[in-house]
């Protein structure tokens, strides 16, 4: 199989925007050429609370579950745009990362693999 270009950007957790610590909460895997464009996503309920023992964890999961209902909704927006969105900066608790790019064989299996080093 061919490998084509991809792009992708973490999904941070900002709890607390004045100490500047996150964690990475998401993963956006787009390609174009595979008319790819998926999200997964996973907070460690732990982990968050180290940072922030206030954090309104079920606030943080309703932000997430938009983030997948964009990226599933096909009616307004083609595959790129909603990529551009999703990955567009914001000043909220949950961020978006920088867009970065890479080659694949699968942008399924990338995503996977992507998540588990840069997320779990």
């Amino acid at each position: 199989m061919t490998r084509v270009a991809f792009e992708y950007a973490l999904i941070r957790l900002v709890p607390r925007i004045e100490r500047g610590e996150m964690m990475n909460v998401g993963l956006v895997v787009y390609c174009r050429s595979r008319d790819f464009l998926a999200v997964r996503t996973h907070v460690d309920p732990d982990r968050l609370r180290a940072l922030d023992p206030d954090a309104d964890l079920d606030a943080v999961d309703a932000v997430l579950i938009g983030y997948q209902q964009v990226c599933d909704d096909e009616r307004r927006m083609t595959l790129g745009e909603r990529f551009r969105w999703l990955t567009s900066p914001r000043s909220t608790i949950v961020q978006p990362g920088p867009a970065h790019t890479g080659l694949t064989e699968d942008p399924g299996l990338e995503l996977e693999r992507l998540f588990a080093v840069l997320v779990l």
